[in-house]
């Protein structure tokens, strides 16, 4: 089975799960735990990330890897193009190839912030769209990318962006996984906008709990992805000293956005599970038992 099957014929949406490679030994050890006590989900797969630049390179192959043989998962793999020499992304999907591995995800990338002396590879791929081309040109994989329901924070505009995103199935993606948005609206608009744009591929809904209201700035403001009024204010009620509390309130806020999302006939929810478990599974187990999931 490959990923890029998975919609057809199906009924329910999708659940997967999103991990990264960890940084040290420590981490790793973190992450086989999340990841196993994850998989007592079982989700219908699971994606991991490639750092930019290339930076995870190995320890991204080596997960893939364990998840694929050694967890019987079906596995998307992240290939991101930013600075990389054309020849190192052939050899990155051979070596998953390799693994019987048939879907891979296909981003641009960013510019590495801790890689000292980078420099990007002059004949490195620029957009995500090329990527896809690249690959589909090659491989007869099936491809994935991400979309952006706010738009990409270096877009000209959204009109643009959508434009982008019309380029990059035209070039073979078969889905996409959108980033995390928390204003429910915003996303119903965006895929809206899609399907008036004939864009007619399965939208995978990124999902991003709140953990702590550090990390919550943290990643919108990296992400580009807006906190919404609404969320500020009841956030802004919380004591915010009060780790638990403030957890307690992510989970209650994203099963709301699931049932809402599962309610309208999305076609998956993806988590961004920041390789912790304790939220997401709060989230599901709290969805099947009101029958949503």
């Amino acid at each position: 089975m490959a990923i890029g099957n998975l919609w057809q014929k199906r009924s329910k949406p999708t659940i997967s799960f999103e991990f990264y490679p960890g940084r040290d030994e420590q981490a790793a050890q973190k992450l086989d735990a999340t990841i196993d006590n994850l998989l007592e989900l079982q989700p219908d797969f699971v994606s991991v990330t490639f750092g930019a630049g290339g930076s995870t390179r190995k320890g991204s192959y080596e997960l893939v890897k364990k998840l694929k043989q050694e967890k019987k998962q079906l596995v998307l793999p992240y290939l991101a193009a930013f600075g990389l020499n054309p020849e190192d992304l052939l050899a990155i999907i051979d070596s998953y190839l390799a693994l019987d591995i048939s879907d891979i995800f296909c981003v641009r990338g960013d510019q590495p912030k801790d890689l000292e002396g980078f420099q990007p590879h002059p004949r490195a791929l620029a957009h995500a769209s090329d990527l896809l081309a690249f690959v589909s040109r090659r491989y007869a994989c099936h491809l994935g990318a991400a979309c952006y329901p706010e738009g990409h924070f270096e877009a000209e505009n959204k009109e643009k962006d959508m434009q982008y995103l019309k380029l990059k199935v035209a070039n073979g993606a078969k889905w996409t996984i959108s980033q995390f948005c928390f204003d429910m609206e915003l996303f119903y608009g965006f895929v809206d906008r899609c399907r008036a744009m004939d864009i007619k591929v399965p939208i995978l809904t990124g999902i991003m709990p709140i953990h702590s209201l550090k990390l919550l700035e943290n990643l919108a403001k990296f992400c580009g992805a807006s906190i919404p009024s609404f969320l500020r204010a009841e956030l802004a009620i919380l004591p915010a000293a009060d780790k638990q509390a403030i957890l307690d309130f992510g989970i209650a806020f994203a099963v709301e956005q699931c049932r809402q999302l599962l309610r309208r006939g999305v076609a998956g929810l993806h988590f961004y599970t920041m390789n912790r478990s304790q939220t997401v599974i709060a989230i599901i187990k709290q969805l099947q038992a009101e029958g949503h999931l």
